[in-house]
């Protein structure tokens, strides 16, 4: 996806925002699923990374695409762009600050 392939791994709030408003971006929410359900992004799919299946799970993804992942506080969604970027996925970008920076940036959720 061309428009994004000059964004850094690393995106704050307002750049994230700008991200997922690009048509074809996978929203990747790696908290649990409890976490999940108080409030996410809209249109995020939920992949736990703490979860045993997180590694089984990252491989249905098309390591083409485009995404971008968020937690709570960006220490999770580092971790998973980590292990996707060496699963061979190249367009990958986390929200620093997570889901707090995304709400204290006035962005909204949906549950």
């Amino acid at each position: 996806m061309s428009e994004t392939a000059q964004l850094p791994e690393d995106l704050n709030a307002a750049e994230f925002n700008a991200l997922v408003n690009v048509e074809g971006v996978v929203v990747l929410d790696v908290r649990t699923r409890e976490e999940f359900a108080s409030g996410h992004l809209p249109n995020a799919i939920n992949i736990d990374l703490n979860s045993s299946q997180f590694a089984e799970q990252i491989t249905q993804l098309d390591p083409n695409a485009t995404y971008a992942v968020y937690c709570r506080s960006g220490n999770r969604s580092r971790i998973a762009l980590d292990s996707m970027k060496a699963g061979g996925f190249t367009e990958v970008h986390h929200l620093e600050g997570g889901i707090g920076a995304w709400l204290d940036a006035g962005y909204q959720v949906v549950s």
